[in-house]
């Protein structure tokens, strides 16, 4: 029987600037740090690579975990621009805030950029914003 979700993963090209912003900006704690060496047979295995390493940290925030890879094996490919949230794939990640106006400005004056103000809807307000990866964190408060 299926428990629930664990955690979500992203993969990064830098895993210092990803983790600074989601402990100092986001309010995460780093859980433990990870990797491993080329020619792991076992990651490579998980990971459905060849070849591969790693360096990585599981992130923690209330009950939920946030895992951040940083491949330098194989190359990552390049990521062009901000993928719009309608192209396949995870969209966003969302964190749910007591206060949605004053992370919204805590957040902005860090240097998070947002698709727009903190917006009304049934449930309460929601805004989306990106990463310095340009992955899309959805702050949501409801009311």
């Amino acid at each position: 029987m299926i428990k629930g979700f664990h955690h979500a993963a992203l993969s990064t090209p830098n895993l210092e600037r990803c983790l600074t912003f989601y402990t100092e900006v986001v309010g995460c704690e780093i859980a433990y740090e990870f990797g491993w060496p080329k020619g792991s047979a076992d990651a490579d295995k998980v990971t459905g690579l060849l070849e591969s390493e790693a360096k990585a940290a599981m992130l923690k925030l209330g009950d939920s975990f946030l895992e951040v890879f940083e491949f330098s094996s194989p190359q990552p490919k390049p990521r062009h621009g901000e993928r719009p949230v309608c192209d396949n794939g995870i969209t966003h990640i969302a964190v749910e805030v007591n206060d949605i106006h004053s992370e919204y400005k805590r957040m902005k004056s860090a240097g998070m950029m947002f698709h727009s103000e903190p917006m009304a809807q049934e449930s309460g307000f929601m805004v989306y914003g990106r990463d310095p990866d340009g992955n899309v964190l959805e702050l949501i408060e409801y009311t």
